[in-house]
């Protein structure tokens, strides 16, 4: 992304503590994937608590090209989802939405129970490393689909009923397991998948089948099995909070020097965010409705700090944790184990007076799946330093938040270009700025 639309860049003059309250609602990682899930029932569903972010409206297009009626529900954050119609969708129609979400690759099975066949088109998403979509076609073909490959995409048929098998991920993916869930509830017989993902998203899905009728189990060992039925009827669901999206207005506190209530969040799928703000020097108080996040005053702490899949500090946290600890005392390291090039975004904070070098090595901690394979993907982040205002272009989600928490905690001005990207997973994120004090506005003196 370019930022070259005015109203796609913003400018932030930077030195104000962020202070105030927002509200985080559905997490961006289920509320698609529920609507998704939608697909596979023979009645109507409601989803409740569902932000109004991209990745959401990309999805309710999907849906409602496929037959899928998508209206407004009796209260604030609520969809009603009617697939009694679903029809196949126009290939140009579909492709139109081809690099504005990764989410389509999840219409496969829901789409080949449903019509015997689907079309994928290309996939976009972050650019933060590999990927790879081709397992998710993989485990399709173990389900029975055959996939033929053309110009504009990936062409799916189910010449028989889907058929469950036994699956073992090579890495605990997210979307792996989500494909192996909403394909495997109405195949036949029994699927068995190891060592898959099991994020307090992954679970809130599960959550959701099993109230369409579902038959599912975790083991405490990584593994999955569900149980194939002829029918799923509709479900009402609402969406566990956004703990990443919580997760990062806490580290602009702590970067800002500020205080933060956010409503909405819940301790029990951030325990391991809790406990390294904690170590950090971050302070939080937790009520029934919400966390308060705020720096208590005086130095913060280095740290090691290793990213790792649920139940390990989850890399969605790292990128603003990390511009927090540009303002920690020592030297800590931080070595980024799922994502290969989610570091990249640090030369922007270097460019702003942090001190921030990249390694080859798993620094720090276990040797990881990227220790040989030549990628920087462990850092060592020396503080404090002051940060001065600069021109920054967004790389990706998580990244581009954490280049606005840069931004506010910096001295002087920055225009930090291509903010539209972070619509994808913050909801309203501009008026919450605006909410919480900082001080922001469009080219021109407009603001916000």
């Amino acid at each position: 992304m370019t930022g070259t639309d005015s109203q796609d860049v913003l400018l932030v003059h930077g030195g104000t503590p962020l202070e105030g309250e927002i509200r985080v609602r559905g997490a961006k990682n289920l509320v698609p994937k529920a609507m998704v899930a939608a697909l596979l029932g023979s009645g109507p569903s409601r989803l409740r608590n569902v932000p109004d972010i991209r990745d959401v409206r990309v999805v309710r297009g999907l849906l409602q090209l496929h037959g899928v009626t998508v209206r407004p529900g009796d209260e604030p954050g609520e969809l009603v989802l009617d697939p009694t119609h679903v029809e196949s969708a126009n290939v140009s129609d579909i492709d139109a939405h081809a690099g504005s979400s990764r989410i389509p690759i999840l219409f496969c099975g829901p789409l080949l129970h449903r019509l015997g066949h689907a079309f994928i088109p290309g996939l976009g998403g972050c650019d933060i490393g590999g990927r790879p979509i081709d397992f998710h076609f993989d485990v399709l073909r173990q389900f029975g689909a055959t996939i033929e490959k053309r110009a504009d995409g990936q062409y799916l048929e189910a010449p028989q009923r889907l058929r469950g098998c036994k699956i073992r991920l090579p890495y605990p993916s997210v979307g792996s397991t989500e494909q192996v869930l909403l394909t495997a509830v109405l195949a036949e017989g029994v699927t068995e998948l190891s060592n898959a993902a099991v994020e307090p998203e992954i679970e809130d899905l599960i959550c959701v089948l099993q109230k369409m009728g579902a038959i599912i189990s975790m083991d405490t060992d990584r593994t999955i099995r569900i149980t194939g039925v002829d029918r799923l009827d509709g479900y009402t669901h609402r969406a566990l909070p956004d703990r990443l999206e919580a997760a990062s207005w806490a580290s602009a506190a702590l970067a800002t020097e500020g205080d933060i209530y956010v409503r909405g969040a819940q301790q029990r799928s951030m325990m391991t965010f809790l406990n390294t703000y904690r170590k950090v020097g971050g302070a939080f108080e937790i009520d029934d409705e919400g966390i308060r996040f705020w720096h208590p005053g005086g130095s913060l702490n280095a740290i090691h700090l290793e990213t790792d899949v649920h139940p390990g500090f989850q890399t969605d946290w790292q990128q603003p944790l990390v511009v927090a600890l540009t303002q920690a005392s020592g030297l800590s390291i931080v070595h980024e184990t799922v994502y290969e090039s989610r570091l990249g975004f640090t030369s922007a904070l270097n460019q702003m007076g942090a001190h921030i070098q990249l390694y080859r090595e798993c620094l720090g901690g276990s040797d990881c799946r990227f220790g040989q394979r030549n990628f920087l993907h462990s850092a060592v982040v020396s503080g404090p330093t002051r940060l001065q205002g600069a021109d920054l272009v967004i790389p990706d989600l998580r990244g581009g938040f954490s280049y606005l928490i840069a931004a506010l905690a910096a001295q002087g001005t920055s225009r930090v270009h291509g903010i539209d990207l972070i619509n994808r997973g913050y909801e309203n994120f501009m008026e919450k700025l605006i909410e919480l004090g900082a001080k922001v506005e469009l080219p021109g003196g407009a603001l916000v």
